[in-house]
Parts: C-alpha cells; sequence; structure tokens
C-alpha cells in the first residue's frame, strides 16, 4: 500500500465556517489546481503546519526542570501558574465589603451542607448556585469531613485580567488550585514582582504581562505561568544564617538562578546583578523580532531566551525591561496623555462631579472609530492616537481591556453584582476610573515607545 501524501493550502487565520467552506466552493474542488496546495511533512517535532524554529531549541529555557531548586541551567528556580478558583464570582469584586459579605455566605454554605452530610440527613450536597459553586475540591473536603472557617489573612489584591485589579480572597479552600503562589506571596505584604506569559497550546499571539500581585491564571491564554523576582521560604524549613531576620516567618530567595546570573557576569562583566537579568527577560520578550521569528514555538512551547551576542544589547534589553515593568507594575499613577481630548477640550485639573462619573459600560462610537471611547452619557475620550492601541496584551490592547472589564456585571448563576464604580468609592477616588483609562492610554503609547528602540537583533 502506498504512502499517504498530504497536501495543505494556508487560508489565513480567525476565519469562520463559511468563510472556509466558501474559499473551497469558490475554488470549486481541493483538487483544483487554482487552490496551489503545498505538499507537506512533519518536522522532528511532529509539526505538519506552523513549524518550529531549531534555532529556538538552542536558546536557555524560562522554567526550571525541577522548582525551587538553585543548580537548575535556566533563567528562573522558581515558576508558579496563575490562582485557578472555579468560582470568580465569589472570590473576586472590587468591592472588598461585597467580597467579604459573599465569602461569608458560601462559608456558612457549606458548612451547613458539611453537618447535614455529617448527621445522615444527606447523602450528597444540595446545590444552591446562589449560595456557592461545587466543584471537585469542595466535594472532596465533605468526604474529609474538613469545616471551613474565614481567614481574614487572606484578602488580597489580585490582578485578574491585564489592567485588571480586584479583591480576592485566597484561601485554600476557595479557590480550586493555588500552584505555587503561595510561595511567591506568602503573606498579604510580601513583596514580589511576576514577569507572567501565556501557556501552552493557544492561538493567540504571544504576549507578556508583570505584576506585582497574585495574578489569575486566565489572565493570559492557556493559563498564566509566572516567572518570580523572588520566592520565599518557610523558616522552619532550613535553619537561619546570620544575615537573616530571626523575626521574619519567611526568608526571601532570589528566583533568577546562579546558573544564568554566572553565565551573564562571563558575558557581561561583574557588575551584572540578578535584577538586570529579571528585566532582561522583560525586554527581550517585547522584541517584534523575537515574536515574530518564535512566534510557532511560543505558542507550542514556554519561552526560551538566548544571552545575545553583544553585551550594549544586553543592557539595552535590561534598560528597557525596567522601563516598560516601570510603567506596567505603576500603570495606575502614570501622568495623563499629550493631546487626548475630554469632551472635545484639554484635560481639565478640576475633577468631574461624582455623579457624572458612575460607568455602566464603555463604548467606541462605531466599531472602527477607536479615536473616541464614549465613557458614559456626560463623558467622551477623543482625538487618541492609532499608536496606543499597538500595545497588545492577550490578545486585545490595553486600552480596550480597562473599557471591557470596569463595567458593571450581574454573575448568572450566583446572582452576584461586580460594580467597579465600588472600587472608586472604597478607595475614596471617585475619579479612578476615567483616570485609570486615561493612565492606560499613555502607557500604551509609552510601551510603544520603549519597543520601537529595542536592539534590533539577528535571531537566526
Amino acid at each position: 500500500m502506498n504512502k499517504a501524501e498530504i497536501f495543505y493550502k494556508d487560508i489565513g487565520d480567525y476565519l469562520s465556517r463559511e468563510d472556509k467552506l466558501r474559499i473551497v466552493k469558490e475554488d470549486r474542488s481541493i483538487l483544483n489546481s487554482d487552490l496551489k496546495m503545498t505538499k507537506i511533512k512533519p518536522n522532528e517535532h511532529n509539526d505538519w503546519i506552523n513549524k518550529r524554529n531549531s534555532k529556538f531549541d538552542e536558546f536557555i529555557p524560562l522554567e526550571p526542570e525541577q522548582k525551587f531548586v538553585n543548580k537548575s541551567n535556566s533563567f528562573f528556580i522558581a515558576q508558579s501558574l496563575g490562582t485557578a478558583s472555579n468560582r470568580d464570582a465569589w472570590v473576586y469584586n472590587f468591592s472588598e465589603k461585597e467580597l467579604r459579605k459573599n465569602i461569608k455566605k458560601t462559608i456558612a454554605h457549606y458548612n451547613e451542607q458539611l453537618a447535614l452530610y455529617l448527621s445522615g440527613k444527606i447523602n450528597e450536597p444540595m446545590y444552591d448556585s446562589t449560595k456557592g459553586n461545587w466543584t471537585r475540591d469542595w466535594l472532596n473536603q465533605i468526604k474529609r469531613k474538613v469545616k471551613f472557617s474565614e481567614n481574614k489573612n487572606e484578602y488580597r489584591i489580585a490582578l485578574h485580567r491585564p489592567y485588571t485589579k480586584q479583591n480576592t480572597y485566597f484561601d485554600d479552600d476557595l479557590n480550586q488550585e493555588r500552584y505555587q503562589l503561595p510561595r511567591l506571596f506568602p503573606l498579604n505584604d510580601s513583596e514580589n514582582i511576576l514577569i507572567c506569559v501565556h501557556g501552552l497550546g493557544g492561538k493567540k499571539d504571544f504576549s507578556t504581562i508583570i505584576t506585582n500581585c497574585i495574578q489569575d491564571l486566565n489572565s493570559l491564554e492557556a493559563g498564566a505561568q509566572c516567572f518570580p523576582l523572588y520566592w520565599y521560604e518557610k523558616k522552619e524549613e532550613k535553619q537561619n544564617n546570620l544575615f537573616e531576620n530571626p523575626d521574619d516567618e519567611y526568608i526571601r530567595r532570589d528566583a533568577i538562578s546562579d546558573f544564568i546570573l554566572d553565565q551573564a557576569k562571563t558575558r557581561y562583566g561583574g557588575r551584572v546583578t540578578k535584577e538586570d537579568i529579571f528585566y532582561y527577560v522583560y525586554g527581550i520578550l517585547h522584541s517584534p523580532e523575537y515574536r515574530k521569528t518564535f512566534a510557532n514555538d511560543l505558542k507550542k512551547m514556554l519561552p526560551r531566551l538566548p544571552l545575545v551576542e553583544k553585551p550594549a544589547d544586553f543592557w539595552a534589553f535590561s534598560e528597557a525591561g525596567k522601563k516598560l515593568a516601570d510603567l506596567h507594575l505603576n500603570y495606575e499613577d502614570q501622568p495623563k496623555p499629550k493631546d487626548v481630548l475630554l469632551n472635545g477640550k484639554p484635560i481639565p485639573n478640576k475633577p468631574f462631579p461624582e455623579d457624572q462619573l458612575i460607568v455602566n459600560q464603555m463604548k467606541f462610537p462605531a466599531k472602527d472609530k477607536k479615536d473616541t471611547i464614549i465613557y458614559n452619557p456626560y463623558i467622551s475620550i477623543s482625538n487618541i492616537p492609532p499608536k496606543a492601541y499597538e500595545y497588545i496584551v492577550n490578545g486585545k490592547s490595553a486600552i480596550e481591556w480597562v473599557m471591557e472589564r470596569y463595567a458593571v456585571t450581574i454573575h448568572k448563576e450566583s446572582g452576584i453584582k461586580n460594580d467597579p464604580n465600588d472600587w472608586a468609592v472604597e478607595h475614596e477616588n471617585p475619579q479612578y476610573i476615567l483616570d485609570l483609562l486615561l493612565a492606560v492610554i499613555a502607557v500604551s503609547i509609552k510601551t510603544v515607545d520603549i519597543v520601537d528602540g529595542l536592539p534590533k537583533v539577528e535571531w537566526e
């Protein structure tokens, strides 16, 4: 029997079923030579299409073979997925007050079902979506006869989606998986910075984001993979050394490996620090040439990076990465963008009346008119430059993330309302959302400018 031959034609990405069928129909037949199909064979990775670049394998992986082991030949020795709650409506809210109320309600519901189960009155929990979300973790806890109690130390701030902070309840009882995040943020005041990238198998173009708080799994496609500047070790796990504060419950460790520090010092000089390398990673992950050259690899593997040949390029990437990190971490505090108008006039220094700042859902006047955003019936933002929309995170511009997420929603199953205006009220800043949108416009423009100035490296 002869082996089959496979022919392929790339007709473009993100087409609907109808568009695909129309293309085939117009060419009359898949056997029609007008389709100009190409005979394909798999490579060593068994990729038939969108083949990976063999050069990528020569680079150094970000992730360690074994987490929290300093001998790893990788950039990082620590890594975690973002938290997976499986009950976002319950454990996230713009209002801390409402979040606490929801947590008390759902814990009480679980404990009521536990008591009924232990008394023999029920064989399995009675589901009520207005009181809780029953998933395998809760079912397993019921069988183990575990009672829940509110942990008041686990109310945190989290990056739920790009440029969208919310209050969260981070306790293990109400989150399906926290992965290694408790070792990156063990306490509410634990300091850390995470570089987060897409998981494996996604379809969106590669992007990265940086945060100094807990990251949600679904903040990036296919599960956010987070690489920290530090990780924390409990004191009792290892004996103290002379340089550690005996009053601290946790010891802070570097998450950048000694291996990569030694490599970088050999190439670029003894003044290189682990922080320099951390920001080098963030800088190089923004390189348009890197993303384009290894686009297929970055959909199927976590990033691998070289240590560039020229010391000047290393320092340029590191310094740009530090500037980008400062922008993206402190995005709320950025100056208002120049030339952007509010209600057709320059942005005033005087705040708007509180009753004119309430947001329900921001929108564009038309799908193709993005130079203007209708904030609410009283306020519109205009003269937004097209460049501002070039800064893309997880498939859409940072501006559109703010527009989408800072909207009043009601969760269908639980009936829980999540109102971003509550965040503004509780932070005693009625203009928070408007200022945030303007700040993210400025961040986006500055990001594009920094990225345009990155070194041009021959990756092949």
